[in-house]
């Protein structure tokens, strides 16, 4: 099973969420308070491994400032967590997570309307578009078709819940930040111990 941590703003959280086993680290740009700067997120990014994704969180931002942002950092993956259009996210040569709010299984619909390389699921927003610490029904999922959608699992993640995230949902990759955190910081203890698990229960499941 594939790991993001996303929310990451020092490099020494960075560094040992990749020794621990993460695929991917997202950097948010947006309104949050877990937001960073490009200048520290290039400082990061220059230290992590190639095969490692740097995922780039944006919310209805304009496309010359998003690009601007993976020019100067060094991000390889956009993430689109707003109301950005199936046209907008075309503009980009970089693959493109396209984050969606599930409420119901209509909700689920919306994904035919795009033409993105991934697409994150996560709860209904709150305060922000994301990284709110709160699951949506994943039963929603069940008998919907989506065989060639690689789907992101987000929302509410633990290591208490994870074994029944994947059991029901089967994503390609699981996306977690207020998961590993405590007091709103990252938690490196958390941190690993989610991988583990993630990775580890996956293969108790196959």
């Amino acid at each position: 099973m594939k790991v993001k941590i996303c929310g990451i703003t020092d490099l020494e959280t960075a560094l040992f969420a990749v020794q621990s086993g993460a695929d991917a680290i997202g950097f948010v740009f947006a309104d949050s308070k877990r937001r960073i700067s490009p200048e520290m997120a290039k400082k990061i990014i220059l230290q992590l491994p190639k095969k490692v994704l740097k995922v780039g969180v944006f919310v209805n931002e304009v496309v010359e400032v998003i690009q601007n942002i993976v020019n100067e950092t060094g991000i390889n993956v956009i993430q689109l967590h707003g109301d950005e259009t199936p046209e907008f996210c075309t503009q980009f040569t970089n693959p493109v997570i396209k984050a969606l709010s599930i409420k119901t299984t209509a909700d689920l619909q919306q994904m035919k309307h795009f033409s993105c390389e991934y697409f994150l699921l996560d709860s209904p927003r709150g305060k922000y578009h994301g990284g709110n610490g709160v699951a949506f029904d994943w039963s929603i999922l069940n008998n919907v078709q989506l065989e060639g959608k690689k789907i992101i699992l987000a929302g509410g993640l633990t290591s208490e819940n994870i074994l029944r995230a994947i059991e029901i949902t089967d994503p390609h990759m699981v996306d977690v930040s207020s998961g590993v955190e405590t007091n709103g910081k990252k938690d490196i203890a958390k941190i690993n111990g989610f991988i583990e698990r993630a990775k580890k229960l996956k293969e108790e499941v196959l």
